[in-house]
């Protein structure tokens, strides 16, 4: 059997830094943002209906993000097109990861996991959790978005209280010493499920 945990909580909480040490126990990872970063890339499943719909999005065979971003960022109401465009693409490319992976336990870092449903196909769930002022450090300190896109991104997705309500398992992660003891704690959870 392939164990699927799911792994979401909220921008700057720490979910890619909490997947690493999923993978450093000998889990496989498969992560959403990468999986968009392959269908914008140069060829990506992605690039040809985003061209049709967002012409001047694309350059050279690629989804140019920052275009998409800026166009999205004045238009907001088109945020459902492209989700519409890119979350089936997702979806066929976790199935492939699925399908291949040779890890008993597989972890999918997905920043929208209730959001699009994908829940429903763990196994379980686990959420990352900080309090708001170090989230928005963190976020700051990536110096990658302006005060109100933050506000936006945060406002479009579920409340992290809820998630973390919705979860199996919720992993603080103020610092890494501690969110490693509780990955290694929700691996040999799970090996044990495994095991029975």
């Amino acid at each position: 059997m392939k164990f699927k945990l799911g792994l979401t909580g909220s921008m700057g909480m720490g979910k890619t830094s909490t997947a690493v040490l999923f993978a450093k126990y000998n889990c496989g990872v498969w992560d959403a943002d990468k999986a968009v970063h392959r269908l914008y890339g140069k060829g990506g499943d992605a690039v040809k209906p985003i061209a049709k719909h967002f012409p001047k999005a694309t350059t050279d065979g690629s989804v140019n993000r920052m275009e998409l971003k800026k166009y999205l960022s004045k238009n907001f109401d088109q945020i459902t097109l492209l989700e519409n465009i890119v979350h089936p693409l997702v979806s066929a490319d976790r199935e492939k990861f699925i399908e291949k992976t040779r890890f008993k336990i597989n972890v999918f870092d997905i920043p929208l996991l209730f959001e699009t449903g994908s829940n429903k196909i763990m196994d379980k769930v686990a959420c990352v959790f900080v309090s708001k002022p170090i989230q928005m450090d963190r976020i700051r300190s990536r110096r990658s978005m302006a005060e109100d896109q933050i506000e936006k991104i945060i406002k479009q997705q579920m409340p992290i209280e809820e998630k973390c309500r919705l979860s199996d398992f919720v992993i603080e992660t103020y610092n890494q010493k501690d969110t490693e003891k509780q990955v290694v704690n929700i691996i040999k959870e799970i090996e044990g499920y495994l095991s029975a």
